[in-house]
């Protein structure tokens, strides 16, 4: 599949079969997760892959109940989890190196999107799943104080692809040399 065809068409799945999903293509897309850029190469993320249904039992009790992901993390075969270890990137010596502080967090959104994108890949769904109580979820899958976890997905095959958000226009979010000179007129 090509990557423009895909970054297109991927949607964000709540509904699974229960169908297994092979560890070899599980295997693909962390390998692809794997290649993600980081900062200085810092290569900060880790993943724990969750298949059993007592820990996504678990996992769900940590997400608010109006959460629409609940039953996705419940029905998938496979529970991809996104931990980062805090401190490195974004870092040099120790200090900072922007204003933006610790840079975990975009290391792991690239990660993550790189997951999401090599599963449509090979017509497997995931959602993007980050609002849950993240100290309880620490506990839950035993992660040492100096990771995060930042995100979850659900993966898994489904039925059927759901329809396309709105998007706005890319001239209501371009410009050009300065911010407020349009870039696309049209």
């Amino acid at each position: 599949m090509e990557l423009i065809k895909a970054i297109y068409e991927r949607r964000s799945v709540r509904r699974f079969k229960k169908d297994n999903v092979p560890d070899e293509i599980i295997t693909e897309i962390l390998d692809a997760a794997r290649w993600a850029p980081s900062w200085a190469n810092t290569q900060v993320c880790s993943y724990i892959v969750v298949k059993d249904q007592t820990i996504k039992e678990r996992l769900v009790d940590t997400l608010p109940p109006t959460n629409p992901a609940r039953n996705g993390i419940i029905d998938a075969p496979v529970l991809i989890c996104l931990i980062a270890k805090r401190g490195v990137s974004g870092y040099y010596k120790g200090t900072a190196s922007t204003n933006k502080g610790d840079w975990f967090m975009f290391d792991a959104g690239i990660a993550m999107e790189h997951i999401v994108l090599a599963a449509w890949n090979f017509g497997l769904g995931t959602v993007h799943v980050g609002m849950f109580d993240a100290d309880k979820a620490q506990i839950v899958l035993n992660i040492p104080s100096e990771f995060n976890i930042v995100e979850m997905t659900p993966l898994g095959y489904f039925d059927d692809v759901p329809k396309a958000t709105p998007r706005k226009q890319l001239k209501e979010l371009t410009f050009l040399d300065e911010f407020g000179k349009p870039y696309i007129t049209q």
